[in-house]
């Protein structure tokens, strides 16, 4: 190009209106949820999205998928967003993650809402996930028996806890069933694992009067809550739960990560990696932010009460 055509080109472009010098190509992010609600939603993804100046229908197209809480249809939602051809990818719980790094090995993955990536595969380790996946965990090693240290600062004592769970939907459960197992033999409880993965299993644990339930994170259990609270309701047996909704809700109590944290921090990588940063460089995150909730009406009405030391640490007392 010559010198005359170079600035014939400057003077076609300085006549262009301002909009169209401004506009910028929408980006497409593809979100695969095992289950939305109270976990992760479209609305406050993205307002989370939007603070980094990404706005749906303007730079930005989002395409949803969720499994309502089956981990069934995940495979298929999978093809369908793959066949989209996003810019990035959020995978919110494991079987999500699961199946969209089989398809897919160039198009970045932001993860949240899972446990222990290394053990089970997604990265090479946390400060150098090595690959198309990082993200935001929701779990730490010592959860698990906090979890079940409250059931035991609860009278009547508890001696014996159920651990429930959807195997299909919560394949981490024995990484945190051995730390359980571990807190029981100094906590002198007996533990033992309930899995559901159906209305009928859920209902059977009507049948646990005799000790109390914790409840793993599972978005199977999540969806299913409503049947879940009225089963234990119906056991009178004191429970912990892995998410405050379900105290929201009627459950006894909960230690829980904010989702609400993690969904901000997800949005803040899908940033970063739209902007131009490497999925390979940014660290996998643990979570910082933790929640003890507590509803005193629901141990008013199991006839159980609770040490005077967990309530002092609770950051919400339901009355």
């Amino acid at each position: 190009m010559n010198r005359r055509e170079v600035l014939a080109l400057l003077g076609t472009i300085a006549a262009l209106p301002a909009p169209v010098l401004a506009q910028q190509p929408t980006r497409r992010l593809g979100v695969l949820a095992v289950a939305a609600d109270a976990v992760i939603g479209q609305t406050r993804l993205a307002e989370a999205l939007a603070a980094h100046g990404w706005k749906e229908h303007d730079n930005l197209r989002i395409d949803w998928r969720s499994g309502a809480g089956d981990r069934a249809p995940i495979a298929g939602l999978a093809d369908e967003l793959i066949a989209l051809k996003p810019d990035i990818l959020l995978a919110v719980g494991t079987p999500s993650v699961e199946e969209l790094r089989r398809r897919t090995t160039t198009i970045p993955i932001v993860f949240a809402v899972v446990t222990d990536p290394v053990s089970q595969g997604f990265v090479q380790n946390l400060a150098h996930p090595g690959g198309n996946i990082t993200g935001f965990t929701d779990y730490d090693g010592p959860l698990a028996g906090k979890w079940l240290e409250m059931l035991t600062q609860v009278t009547p004592k508890v001696s014996r806890v159920f651990v429930v769970y959807n195997p299909a939907t919560a394949p981490f459960a024995p990484l945190m069933l051995r730390t359980i197992e571990d807190a029981a033999r100094i906590l002198h409880v007996t533990v033992e694992p309930a899995p559901v993965h159906d209305a009928a299993s859920i209902a059977a644990l009507a049948l646990r009067k005799d000790g109390g339930l914790l409840v793993l994170p599972d978005f199977f259990t999540m969806a299913n809550r409503a049947h879940l609270l009225t089963a234990i309701g119906d056991a009178r047996a004191p429970a912990v739960f892995w998410s405050r909704t379900f105290v929201d809700e009627g459950g006894l109590m909960s230690y829980s990560t904010d989702s609400a944290e993690q969904l901000r921090r997800a949005a803040s990588y899908i940033d970063r990696i739209l902007k131009g940063a490497q999925t390979a460089d940014l660290p996998v995150q643990n979570p910082t932010k933790f929640e003890l909730a507590i509803n005193l009406k629901t141990a008013r009405a199991l006839g159980v009460t609770l040490s005077p030391s967990l309530l002092a640490t609770a950051d919400d007392v339901i009355e």
